[in-house]
C-alpha cells in the first residue's frame, strides 16, 4: 500500500497530547511528516503520509479525539506557459517546492514536496500556479 497524504487540524486542548506517538505505537502506522505546525495552547495543523495495515482504524481514532482529518486530494501544478519567472511564489513557499535557480533565474517546481497550502496560489500575479482537482 502506498502513502497517504492527509492533513490533520486539530484545536488548541489536544495541541499538547501525544496523539501522532499513539498513532505509531497503537496502530503500528508508517508516517512521514511532510510539514508540521504545532504550537502548545494555539491551533495544529500536520500534513503526513500515512500508511500500514490500521489506517483507516487510526484515522478513527484522530477524530474521536477531535482531529479533523481531511484527505489531501488535490494538488498544485505550474502552466510553464503563463509563468513569467517572476519569482512572487518562490518568497512564499513554505517547503522550497518552488525555488529560484541562480543565475539563470528560472523557478523551478518539486510537485512531490508541495504541501497543497496554496500560498503560492494566492501569490501568483499571472495566475501560473494552478489547483488540480
Amino acid at each position: 500500500m502506498s502513502p497517504r497524504k492527509i492533513v490533520l487540524r486539530f484545536g488548541p486542548e489536544i495541541s499538547d497530547k501525544p496523539i501522532i506517538y499513539r498513532l505509531v505505537k497503537d496502530y503500528d502506522l508508517v508516517m512521514n511528516i511532510v510539514k508540521a505546525n504545532v504550537n502548545p495552547q494555539k491551533e495544529g495543523i500536520m500534513v503526513l503520509e500515512l500508511t500500514g495495515d490500521n489506517y483507516e482504524q487510526g484515522l478513527n481514532y484522530l477524530r474521536e479525539q477531535g482531529v479533523m482529518v481531511q484527505p489531501l486530494t488535490h494538488e498544485v501544478v505550474r502552466n510553464e506557459q503563463r509563468c513569467t519567472m517572476c519569482g512572487a511564489c518562490t518568497a512564499i513557499c513554505p517547503t522550497g517546492a518552488l525555488h529560484l535557480d541562480r543565475p539563470g533565474m528560472e523557478v523551478h517546481f518539486d510537485g512531490d514536496s508541495c504541501v497543497v497550502c496554496l500560498l503560492c496560489v494566492k501569490a501568483c500575479p499571472v495566475r501560473a500556479m494552478e489547483v488540480k482537482l
